[in-house]
């Protein structure tokens, strides 16, 4: 199978990459600074196609031969000093790939966009991919990660079939950066560095190891219903189930503090206000902080049912990732 991926150096993308070179696939990669491509490049397989989602021929030039598309490239960082970015990549982007998809004769167009799209949760019962939205957007992601996903849908057509796949909270072995923060968190509580519990620490998100997120994208393009979007989720835990796993996992109970919602939100205004006047991005923007105070629960029925998707439980996920933390030396 040849495959086209898009964000091959992004945290997903970089474990699909590796994932599809020793299943022994033919990936070729688009990669905008190739010097971040070094790692992947020596792997079987895999061959870099130098550009960015603004150039037209070159995208079909990725594109061209294969069976597969991945688009897993984004912006996602919550605040950016250029306001057209977010939107460029995240839409136009998407597009530009969706049309060099299609003059490629490309047969499956795998999309990756995100729970965050579907909703928050009214309440603990999980939600799936059919809920209808029933508040606003809380940022320009999620906003632009919508259009995008009406883009997908529009361009099932004239042979080419579009699916859309849609992970949670991600972590486990990656890059431990601001794109793999749940990971960020298990290492900075393993090494006794974390201890804020957000608001009363009730609120549910939904956890998955990104190698069941990777093997989701997997069944997607082989077995996915065309038109369709498939929620790849883990377990939905409480902020405090979270950090209890860690304490029983890590056996090293770290004491918290739980950070009022109104204390968050002003501490992440006074770094936006920063932001403006320095240009430096702020770790977090009030949009982000209310995100993360609501419910996030989600179903993963319809991708076991239909793909034979499969999630690790949390606590062995975290047992797996604290493996890898200390392997490389990040933790002792």
């Amino acid at each position: 199978m040849k495959v086209f991926i898009t964000g091959a150096n992004g945290f997903i993308g970089q474990r699909l990459t590796e994932r599809l070179s020793s299943d022994g696939h033919v990936v070729k990669c688009l990669v905008r600074a190739p010097q971040k491509f070094k790692d992947l490049s020596s792997l079987p397989g895999v061959t870099a196609v130098i550009g960015d989602l603004g150039s037209a021929d070159i995208l079909e030039e990725g594109a061209r031969g294969c069976d597969i598309v991945f688009h897993l490239a984004a912006f996602a960082k919550p605040w950016s000093k250029d306001k057209s970015l977010p939107y460029r990549i995240n839409v136009t982007g998407t597009e530009n790939m969706l049309n060099a998809s299609l003059r490629a004769g490309v047969k499956r167009f795998v999309f990756t966009s995100s729970a965050a799209v579907i909703g928050p949760s009214p309440g603990v019962d999980p939600i799936d991919e059919k809920f209808p939205r029933t508040v606003p957007f809380f940022n320009e992601y999620e906003e632009t990660k919508a259009e995008a996903e009406d883009l997908v849908r529009s361009y099932c057509r004239d042979g080419m079939e579009t699916v859309i796949v849609n992970p949670p909270r991600v972590y486990g072995p990656g890059p431990v950066n601001e794109s793999n923060s749940v990971t960020r968190m298990i290492k900075l509580y393993a090494l006794g560095k974390w201890h804020i519990v957000p608001g009363d620490g009730t609120c549910i998100g939904s956890y998955v190891l990104v190698d069941d997120v990777v093997n989701g994208h997997i069944l997607a393009a082989l077995k996915g219903r065309p038109g369709q979007r498939y929620a790849l989720g883990g377990d939905n835990l409480t902020f405090k189930q979270f950090f209890e796993t860690l304490a029983d996992v890590t056996g090293e109970r770290r004491w918290v503090i739980h950070l009022p919602v109104w204390l968050m939100t002003a501490a992440a205004r006074l770094m936006e206000w920063q932001a403006a006047v320095t240009g430096i991005a702020p770790l977090i923007t009030a949009p982000w902080v209310k995100k993360y105070l609501n419910h996030w629960s989600l179903s993963s029925d319809k991708a076991i049912r239909e793909l034979g998707y499969a999630f690790t439980p949390f606590r062995e996920g975290v047992k797996l990732t604290l493996e890898w933390l200390k392997k490389e030396g990040e933790i002792a």
